[in-house]
């Protein structure tokens, strides 16, 4: 059976998108060069299939769908030919198509979609960023962990990762710290 993982950023205080531009643009001040080979090396090893919701899959593919570049470095490399390849997901009922190569809509059926994908064989799928389904996914009971990289920041205000209905017990499996000041948080639902 495949795992369903929820793989977020996340301030201090507990949000997943500032709700301005891509979201996630706080991360960047404790994003290193460590936690990105760490990343890619470590937290996504297991994942073969990425799902987004519509906001999420829009960025990533606005701008992934474009690399490597020459100025990318190694870990934005090795990430850009991994994703530009991976087996994609996007859950969104108001999206016309999904045109980036190996990637499909799903406009409903959460419940039934994901469990027949976990029954099958492969690894991990793994939810990117996108709080807003992974709320779903946690109030239809399909998230078995989360892979969490707390930043160190206040927002104050946006998307939190978990919200009000959420309601679960974690068993803490991993953590890490980064140069960055970033820490690495695995939990598996219990």
């Amino acid at each position: 059976m495949r795992k369903l993982v929820a793989f977020e950023h996340m301030t201090v205080d507990g949000y997943a998108s500032s709700g301005q531009g891509m979201g996630f643009e706080w991360t960047f001040r404790s994003y290193s060069e460590d936690l990105g080979v760490y990343g890619q090396d470590h937290i996504q090893a297991d994942f073969d299939t990425a799902v987004y919701g519509r906001q999420t899959y829009l960025g990533m593919y606005n701008f992934w769908s474009t690399q490597p570049t020459a100025e990318s470095a190694p870990h934005e490399r090795a990430h850009a030919e991994w994703v530009n390849a991976v087996d994609k997901i996007v859950c969104s009922t108001t999206l016309e198509s999904a045109d980036w190569n190996n990637t499909r809509l799903i406009r409903g059926g959460l419940a039934e979609e994901f469990s027949r994908l976990k029954a099958g064989t492969g690894g991990a799928i793994a939810v990117y960023a996108s709080p807003k389904l992974v709320h779903s996914l946690v109030e239809l009971k399909l998230v078995d962990e989360f892979r969490i990289v707390v930043h160190p920041v206040v927002i104050g205000s946006g998307t939190p990762l978990f919200h009000d209905k959420s309601a679960l017990d974690l068993e803490l499996l991993e953590t890490r710290s980064f140069d960055a000041g970033a820490v690495y948080l695995r939990y598996r639902v219990a």
